[in-house]
């Protein structure tokens, strides 16, 4: 990866800017900072307000493993599409209640499962949230993450058929097997919007999927360098540099303002 405050970064995203992509984000760590206590997070005011000037001039989404109820009250600004656990809650696509109802459906075994062990969970101070089209177990509270992580890979392994369980930041998250996942989330809004590429910001494993698939002709962005490596093509250093991105994609969108 390259920073893309570089000129070969800065190249690239005058060339992806020129195409009128969609911009697509990330959340937490991302277009917010991430917070000891999720329902703090929130996005700073300075960047809200770019992305509210760049969603005038392009389509703007926002692709994250919250609930789409939950993000709406945090953005401050308004997307033209915005894409919950994971990808596995996209009110505006087709068949979005029958398939939202089939991923819930296909989770149920492992609610019922986690249920089970709701006293070990809340002993190791492992929080479970259930946002119906997707399971987040966070550990980022918990006074040994080592011990509720070690627990969640019991309660884990093996997972019941027909679920994906993917890790992130002091966090195990569970989505219906067949649910899509952002790189098919990304690709299905770059069609429904109908352009022809990307810009694609996040900071986690479940980012990854997008980079890795990412076309050619996309500009990926790895906020933070991450540990092991990422597929994305460029980086910025964290969240403290997104609103700085935003001001040179605005720069790139009107070059003669």
């Amino acid at each position: 990866m390259r920073h893309v405050f570089t000129p070969e970064g800065e190249a690239a995203l005058s060339d992806v800017m020129r195409r009128r992509p969609v911009l697509g984000f990330d959340f937490d760590g991302t277009l917010a900072p991430i917070v000891p206590h999720p329902d703090d997070a929130r996005i700073p005011g300075p960047v809200a307000e770019r992305l509210q000037a760049l969603a005038a001039l392009c389509p703007i989404v926002v692709v994250s493993g919250r609930s789409v109820d939950d993000l709406r009250g945090r953005l401050g600004f308004v997307p033209l599409h915005v894409v919950g656990s994971h990808g596995a809650e996209d009110p505006a696509g087709l068949e979005a209640v029958a398939a939202a109802s089939a991923h819930a459906a296909a989770l149920e075994p492992l609610r019922e499962h986690l249920h089970r062990h709701a006293a070990d969970l809340a002993a190791s101070g492992i929080t479970l949230e259930d946002k119906r089209a997707s399971i987040a177990l966070h550990y980022r509270r918990a006074r040994s993450p080592a011990l509720a992580r070690a627990l969640l890979q019991r309660l884990l392994d093996p997972a019941p058929a027909g679920v994906r369980i993917f890790g992130g930041k002091r966090v195990f998250n569970a989505t219906a097997r067949d649910a899509p996942d952002k790189a098919r989330s990304m690709r299905e809004l770059v069609q429904r919007c109908g352009a022809d590429c990307a810009l694609f910001a996040g900071d986690d494993v479940n980012d990854e999927p997008v980079f890795e698939s990412a076309p050619e002709d996309w500009l990926t962005v790895r906020v933070g360098r991450g540990r092991g490596g990422s597929r994305a093509r460029y980086y910025i250093d964290g969240p403290q540099q997104m609103r700085e991105l935003l001001e040179r994609t605005l720069q790139a969108l009107r070059p003669g303002a």
